[in-house]
């Protein structure tokens, strides 16, 4: 399997674990809605029935009397049918010791159109519980047991009408799954793009990786057959002499020390993209490095009929490695150099600007191309391959620079000089 297509199933693994941690979380947050909906609206209900049982034993006897079960007074029974203050809403239904309904009056239509269907189960007492009457009717209901006058066991049996309550939390049940269907196909969409965008960065780092690995390994191969080519040419001659084949001894350490110097700068970009590379930052006097690292290039400079110019304005310290400044200057002047010809001019300015060093590195030579100023941090670019490999160079040198900056926390870019050249800008 290619490694792209084992990035777009892990991109679709991603999206599956998040669209169904989601969709846990949302059925969850459904529950608790509906359930604590539920208990707010049959709390109530719940309450006044139990109320309505406390008047019935006469708890509540000492507060309001009217409340009080009357009694009969022809007959010195207790009155069940004519409770004041009864709550409209609830329905009572006396029931004899076998669960018969003894109040068939006061019950009604009630009584004629339902009294089979009314559930009653004389062992479910003082646990309030649903009901239905004729499939449409909902009633909370609560039995609880009492003795009569005679002695002999009578239940009571409270219905409250609860079909307002069950048409709410109906509705609620409807827009709760049509809300959850929307948002679980909003998350699919939401869990593709997140996924996406985290498998991105990754997908990239694995892309550079490869690309650097393949970039290595054509870079390291060129010396790697040079010096073997040579040193095989040298072999099939052993009699002649070093002066004879200095010319191929040349060409061979040449290549041998680039491939020290890549090695070496592969090695810079490893530590950079690990955790081991470390700041050590002090106070430093920019303009003072900037002299003392251009001293020994000047020479080197004039031999080349090239010329070198300081317009040193920052004149404070800043807080940097010292080492790493002095990498990512030298890596500069030594581009600079690299690619001017004869007369050309390298100039290096410092100055402040909105709170921050500016460094400038200006030069007149062969410039880049608008191409070029886009790529020219990538590790391994090189506008001329053929050019820059006879120059000695590796391309992985700017990469080094835009490294040392970033983890300053600072800026370089390039940029056309007019009418011709190159400018580097680092902002730290």
């Amino acid at each position: 399997m290619s490694e792209e297509k084992k990035m777009k199933r892990n991109l679709l693994k991603n999206m599956l674990f998040s669209f169904i941690v989601f969709a846990i979380l949302l059925l969850i947050f459904d529950f608790i809605i509906y359930n604590q909906i539920s208990i707010s609206l049959y709390k109530d209900i719940d309450k006044e029935l139990y109320m309505q049982k406390a008047k019935y034993d006469g708890e509540e006897q000492s507060e309001k009397p009217t409340n009080k079960v009357e009694t009969n007074k022809n007959s010195g029974k207790k009155d069940y049918y004519n409770i004041k203050n009864l709550n409209p809403r609830i329905i009572l239904v006396l029931r004899n010791e076998n669960g018969e309904i003894t109040n068939k009056e006061a019950l009604g239509k009630i009584y004629e159109k339902y009294s089979d269907t009314i559930p009653f189960n004389s062992e479910n007492l003082m646990q309030i519980y649903n009901l239905k009457l004729d499939d449409k009717y909902n009633y909370r209901a609560l039995n609880f047991e009492t003795t009569n006058d005679d002695g002999k066991t009578t239940y009571i049996q409270l219905l409250a009408n609860v079909d307002g309550e069950e048409k709410t939390l109906n509705n609620l049940l409807q827009m709760l799954i049509i809300g959850t269907i929307i948002l679980d196909t909003i998350s699919i969409l939401a869990s593709y793009i997140l996924s996406k965008k985290m498998m991105m960065p990754i997908y990239n780092a694995y892309k550079r990786q490869t690309e650097f690995v393949e970039n290595a390994s054509h870079e390291l191969r060129t010396p790697l057959t040079i010096i073997q080519a040579k040193q095989e040419l040298l072999l099939q001659e052993p009699e002649s002499k070093i002066i004879d084949k200095s010319e191929d001894i040349n060409l061979t350490l040449k290549e041998t020390r680039r491939l020290s110097k890549m090695i070496k700068e592969l090695m810079a970009l490893a530590r950079s993209d690990s955790n081991e590379y470390v700041l050590n930052k002090e106070e430093v006097n920019i303009d003072e490095l900037i002299q003392e690292i251009v001293k020994p290039y000047t020479d080197y400079a004039k031999v080349e009929k090239k010329n070198i110019k300081l317009e040193l304005n920052y004149k404070k310290e800043i807080k940097v490695d010292r080492n790493k400044i002095t990498e990512l200057l030298i890596i500069l002047l030594d581009n600079a150099i690299k690619y001017t010809v004869e007369n050309d001019t390298i100039t290096i300015k410092t100055y402040s600007k909105d709170g921050k060093c500016n460094i400038e590195v200006v030069d007149t030579g062969i410039g880049i191309s608008d191409e070029g100023l886009k790529r020219v941090f990538e590790r391994f670019y090189r506008e001329d391959k053929a050019r820059t490999r006879e120059k000695g160079g590796t391309g992985l040198g700017l990469s080094i620079a835009h490294t040392i900056v970033t983890r300053h926390k600072g800026s370089i870019r390039a940029m056309h000089n007019k009418p011709k050249g190159t400018v580097f800008l680092v902002r730290i």
